[in-house]
């Protein structure tokens, strides 16, 4: 039988468990927490603000970079946009509506200094900066006794005119070939097509020759040419109408030769920059009928996947100068006696990234 316990004792038994349930809870208590002060003072010094000045450093450093960054990609897009690469009128006129300067051969010397270019460095790095750039020769470079001094200052001058303009004409091929090898042709795509058919004289939207006439000139051969039409940047049509190439012309605007026989009325056509000459030469080449076979080589050695050679390419100018073969052959030995063909691999110092890939 079971023994009914007193109020007196229920009360007395549950003050017993609370008070060992306390006890049981202080014993656990302080034995996890010296553990739990040591890993919080040495993982959670939230109380701590640390300032990582490295880092922010660094942010600053990175912000004015993409600053930069975004500066030269702008710059880049404007310089190097389809619209600017836009043809001329190969007889004379120009972007720059205001009369360009002309430096004297000493200042030019020394501005080429002050940027340290000089043709060995060019040969060396394979590079050049396109700030060299000049709209006229200097009228004492005929002046220079040193034939050696004369020349090098000349192919300075050209040098970064000829790369800067075969630049355009392979950012214009890159672009035909991405357009060839899409599915559909956008508009733009066809609008752009149109004023380069335009441009190269291409008719019936052939988009073989127009592959086969949009290309570059060997830099060493435009050099060439160059220096033998103006005897290394001594002649009248040179110094006067930046007249680089002795292009003719018969109703463009032009400087009338000396000596011209009686029922010949042609000129030589004149640039207001020598950039301008430089381009009219190139689509010259690229488009006259005497350069067929000219342009029929080249296409063979891209399909071939040679490098452009000069050497070869000069045999199918004979009818440039009225001299013919002899003419080229001319044109061989300015090359190589003064080692032209190591320019020919010369490209334009990428100013970023974005610029390097496209080259």
């Amino acid at each position: 039988m079971k023994k009914n316990l007193t109020q007196e004792e229920v009360n007395s038994n549950l003050n017993l468990f609370k008070t060992f349930l306390t006890s049981l809870v202080l014993i656990l208590v302080f034995s996890i927490l010296p553990n739990s002060v040591s890993f919080i003072t040495n993982n959670l010094k939230s109380n701590e603000i640390v300032f990582n000045s490295s880092k922010q450093s660094f942010e600053e450093i990175l912000d004015k970079q993409n600053k930069k960054n975004k500066i030269t990609e702008d710059t880049l897009k404007d310089r190097f946009s389809w619209n600017i690469f836009e043809d001329i009128d190969v007889f004379g006129k120009d972007e720059n509506d205001e009369d360009p300067t002309r430096l004297s051969a000493s200042t030019i010397e020394e501005l080429f200094k002050e940027n340290g270019y000089s043709l060995d460095t060019v040969k060396e790095t394979k590079l050049v900066n396109t700030g060299n750039q000049l709209t006229k020769l200097p009228k004492e470079l005929k002046n220079i006794e040193s034939p050696k001094k004369r020349k090098k200052l000349f192919i300075k001058i050209v040098l970064p005119l000829i790369i800067e303009e075969n630049l355009k004409i392979r950012f214009d091929r890159k672009k035909l070939f991405q357009i060839i090898n899409k599915n559909n042709t956008s508009s733009s795509d066809k609008a752009w097509l149109e004023l380069k058919f335009k441009q190269y004289g291409v008719k019936n939207n052939d988009l073989a020759k127009l592959k086969i006439r949009m290309d570059e000139i060997p830099v060493s051969l435009a050099i060439a040419q160059a220096a033998k039409e103006t005897g290394w940047g001594s002649s009248r049509f040179a110094q006067e109408g930046n007249a680089l190439f002795g292009q003719w012309t018969w109703s463009g605007e032009g400087i009338k030769p000396l000596e011209v026989e009686k029922n010949k009325k042609h000129k030589v056509a004149k640039f207001k920059i020598l950039k301008a000459s430089v381009r009219a030469y190139q689509r010259n080449l690229n488009t006259h009928s005497s350069y067929k076979q000219f342009r029929i080589e080249r296409a063979i050695q891209r399909d071939n996947d040679e490098k452009l050679d000069s050497l070869k390419l000069v045999n199918f100018l004979e009818k440039y100068a009225e001299t013919g073969k002899e003419y080229t052959e001319v044109l061989k030995k300015i090359i190589n006696q003064n080692s032209l063909t190591d320019f020919d691999d010369v490209n334009i110092l990428p100013t970023s990234l974005k610029m390097k890939n496209l080259i």
